[in-house]
C-alpha cells in the first residue's frame, strides 16, 4: 500500500456559478449572485489570512432550487449564503473556528 500524500489545502471551497438562461425552472446560482459572493470571499479569505484554503468555481452542483450553493471539503458541509454577512460568517465559525453555520446549511432535507 502506498502512503498518501498530505492533503494540499485544509480546505477546499466550491462555489457554484452555473448561469442557466433566464427564466429557467430550476434557476441558477450565477443568476442569484453568486459569482460576486466567490469573488468577496476570495478576497476576504485572503484579508482575514486565513491559511490552507482554497475557494474555487464549480460549475453546476445540482441544488439550483437553493441557490447560490457552496460546498467544502473535506467534509463535504453544504451552504447557501445569499449575503456578504452569510459569507462572513462562514469564514469565520466554520473555516477558523471549525464550526458550523446551522442557519445556512443544506440538509437531507432540502432535496428537490
Amino acid at each position: 500500500m502506498v502512503d498518501d500524500p498530505p492533503p494540499y489545502f485544509q480546505a477546499h471551497i466550491f462555489v457554484c456559478t452555473n448561469r442557466r438562461p433566464d427564466g429557467h425552472k430550476r434557476g441558477s446560482c450565477a443568476a442569484k449572485g453568486s459569482e460576486a459572493l466567490r469573488d468577496y470571499m476570495k478576497a476576504r479569505a485572503k484579508e482575514l489570512g486565513i491559511p490552507g484554503i482554497r475557494v474555487n468555481s464549480a460549475g453546476c452542483l445540482d441544488r439550483c432550487e437553493f441557490g447560490p450553493t457552496l460546498v467544502i471539503y473535506p467534509e463535504g458541509i453544504w451552504y447557501r449564503p445569499q449575503t456578504r454577512e452569510d459569507v462572513d460568517e462562514i469564514l469565520a465559525t466554520h473555516l477558523q473556528g471549525g464550526g458550523r453555520v446551522e442557519r445556512l446549511m443544506l440538509t437531507d432535507k432540502d432535496r428537490v
